[in-house]
């Protein structure tokens, strides 16, 4: 087995997570590093128990992620339909929706060019935005997103550490013990899903530092997974994969994305591959068509802005020039 190079990735802090850009600028394959989002989307393991009401059947992360958006409180009707409608569309939201979760995009960002408030930035995002649903913007999806629990979530606070999770998903020392020597009318089950998969990675977001030591080789921790950092896109959808596995599932259970590294050293991610120079630049390449369409949204932006400012002297001039008739006489 190939152990794991000594040279280091470099570390991007929290502080630089978001991404930043200038109003009407597009964001990128890159930016939103699509190739990670590919595969983490792309994956067809049904490994995954369904958090959709009624239902326990296995589902893959799609799946489950699309159906927590379905589902949330705040996703409005209008919204709904149009995931059931366009099923592209859905999965496009999910992409930009889970990047917003981890806090990669900010609550700053809009996704529709005729956004009016100077507290957002328009951007166009070629490679996400090929159906025709209305994105939303940033502060929408995070609503959405905090409102995406449980039933059982809705009347109590949900986990809000790994280790209240993992505390609902696996056995306890007395629990085991009771499964091992009492009849099975005193045994407890696991409590699966112990969370929902958006309060889960909210949760592993904002424990990123203290849990870097226990699941990955240092610098890395579970934020630097998306970011443009040399590590192959693949292999940093594999590690999130395994994270949700092992928080959602319970770490007893086998898991299905594991390898020689993750069998062999217990707790922590699979083999995070090195890329050279030159496989780094072979990915997350802007398409020609995604290049003009973000330009075309970008000259789209600038003009609804110059309108904007238009209306908005004019409706200044006329406020300023208004006819009077104190003081005047008629002189006959």
């Amino acid at each position: 087995m190939a152990k794991r190079p000594r040279s280091s990735v470099r570390y991007l802090s929290r502080k630089a997570l978001p991404i930043k850009r200038n109003d009407a600028e597009p964001l990128t394959r890159e930016d939103v590093q699509f190739d990670l989002l590919h595969h983490i989307f792309g994956d067809t393991k049904v490994v995954f128990t369904s958090q959709t009401p009624g239902t326990s059947s296995k589902v893959h992360f799609c799946d489950l992620y699309v159906n927590a958006l379905y589902h949330s409180s705040k996703c409005s009707k209008v919204l709904k339909d149009k995931m059931i409608e366009t099923p592209a569309f859905a999965i496009e939201l999910a992409k930009i929706s889970l990047l917003t979760n981890v806090g990669r995009i900010n609550t700053t960002m809009a996704f529709f060019p005729e956004m009016k408030t100077a507290l957002r930035t328009y951007h166009p995002v070629p490679s996400l935005q090929k159906t025709d649903g209305n994105a939303q913007d940033a502060p929408r999806i995070k609503n959405c997103l905090k409102a995406a629990l449980l039933p059982s979530e809705l009347k109590s606070m949900p986990p809000s550490t790994p280790e209240e999770i993992l505390e609902k998903a696996v056995c306890t020392k007395v629990a085991c013990y009771l499964i091992i020597s009492l009849p099975s009318r005193f045994k407890r089950a696991r409590h699966l899903p112990p969370t929902s998969v958006v309060n889960l990675i909210f949760v592993l977001a904002n424990h990123a530092a203290p849990l870097a030591a226990t699941h990955f080789d240092p610098p890395l921790n579970f934020l630097d997974l998306f970011l443009p950092i040399k590590i192959s896109s693949a292999d940093r959808a594999r590690a999130f994969l395994w994270l949700m596995f092992h928080y959602l599932e319970g770490p007893e259970q086998p898991n299905p994305y594991d390898d020689d590294y993750s069998r062999q050293n217990r707790g922590k991610v699979p083999y995070l591959r090195r890329l050279s120079d030159a496989e780094m630049v072979a990915e997350n390449v802007d398409t020609n068509e995604e290049i003009e369409w973000g330009k075309v949204m970008s000259a789209q932006r600038n003009l609804f802005l110059q309108r904007l400012v238009n209306s908005l002297e004019n409706d200044k001039k006329a406020k300023n020039v208004q006819p009077s008739t104190r003081g005047m006489y008629i002189i006959t």
